[in-house]
């Protein structure tokens, strides 16, 4: 196949990074840009003289293109991705794939109706530490695990259509379930909003796997330290990822408790603590996002599912779904019906 031609959906806050790779990766063209707003289009020009600019999206679908790439606000994902996939398109969307699950399966019926890719931007899961921590878990390395714990805190950005857990847990979520390989049972959601009435802004999130493992999700616009973190507690050890970091990514703790099997009484019952090394692995890093890219166009090519399929993106609109539903009933766990 020679190069894969791709239309861009939105130049807005990450369409510029989408289509910076687009435009650096060998195997594909960037034919157009599709953006509402003219003064983006005039900058994509200024930046890229060969590719073509519309504030129509529908005029993509005469250049003869193989993949559309949406990079526009989550309540428009469904009829654009609709529109790209019955013309033909290949179609990577943004977090979160839709904000109904009725919609995103509409969606995924369709791709496999045509034979075509459906995959969605959860870039956390071609993060190379990200990948790391999860190969730690499969080996064993950190024993069975007990729980894990997630933060995603930052000063903004604030959305007046969408609250902060559509906006920042499917990225936490997607890479929880990545870890764990394994789907929640339940879910429950407490939140604040503070800046403006009734957009939450702050939200903590619970979900119960099987196994009897717990996962936390704390994310917030309103706090003052940026904080992307995730802790994987373990049997055996402990695992911190923590992305701010520019290199130090991952440190594995070599510390856990042990319980006495049997006691008579409280003298005898003490705990043994265990505080072992801390080793930090060398991960070699590079852009998450253009092996995101790469990957769409790899599985164009090759026929083949994508990590972040269709599938796995409906997985986190179900969870988000029923996190929404306990946050309007002041906390109430959920069961997720899969």
């Amino acid at each position: 196949m020679d190069k894969i031609r791709v239309g861009m959906i939105g130049s807005g806050y990450w369409g510029p990074n989408l289509i910076r790779n687009f435009m650096d990766i060998p195997g594909s063209e960037l034919v157009m840009v599709a953006d509402l707003k003219q003064d983006r289009l005039d900058k994509i020009r200024r930046s890229y003289p060969t590719v073509l600019t519309t504030q129509d999206y529908t005029e993509l679908f005469n250049q003869k293109l193989d993949a559309a790439v949406i990079a526009t606000p989550p309540s428009t994902h469904h009829p654009i991705a609709k529109a790209c996939l019955e013309h033909g398109l290949h179609v990577l969307v943004e977090k979160p794939l839709t904000l109904s699950s009725v919609h995103a399966e509409e969606l995924i019926e369709l791709a496999e109706k045509k034979g075509l890719v459906l995959m969605v931007g959860h870039t956390f899961l071609y993060n190379a530490a990200v990948l790391a921590m999860k190969d730690l878990i499969d080996r064993g390395d950190l024993g069975q695990v007990y729980y894990l714990d997630a933060a995603r805190l930052n000063l903004g950005l604030f959305s007046r259509d969408l609250n902060v857990m559509w906006d920042l847990a499917p990225h936490d979520i997607s890479i929880l379930l990545f870890l764990l390989n394994k789907l929640p049972l339940a879910v429950s959601a407490h939140g604040l909003s503070c800046a403006f009435n009734g957009i939450h802004d702050v939200a903590y999130v619970n979900m119960v796997f099987p196994d009897n493992i717990m996962a936390h999700i704390h994310i917030s616009w309103l706090d003052p330290c940026k904080v992307r973190r995730v802790t994987v507690v373990g049997s055996k050890k402990m695992a911190v990822l923590n992305d701010i970091e520019a290199l130090e990514k991952i440190k594995i703790y070599d510390k856990g408790v042990e319980a006495p099997e049997y006691s008579n009484n409280f003298g005898e019952f003490q705990f043994s603590y265990r505080y072992g090394d801390i080793l930090i692995p060398n991960i070699r890093l590079g852009e998450p996002l253009k092996v995101e890219c790469q990957h769409f166009l790899d599985c164009i090519i090759k026929h083949e599912q994508p990590c972040s399929s269709g599938k796995v993106g409906l997985n986190v609109v179900k969870i988000l779904e029923s996190a929404q539903k306990s946050l309007s009933n002041s906390g109430h766990m959920e069961a997720i019906q899969w």
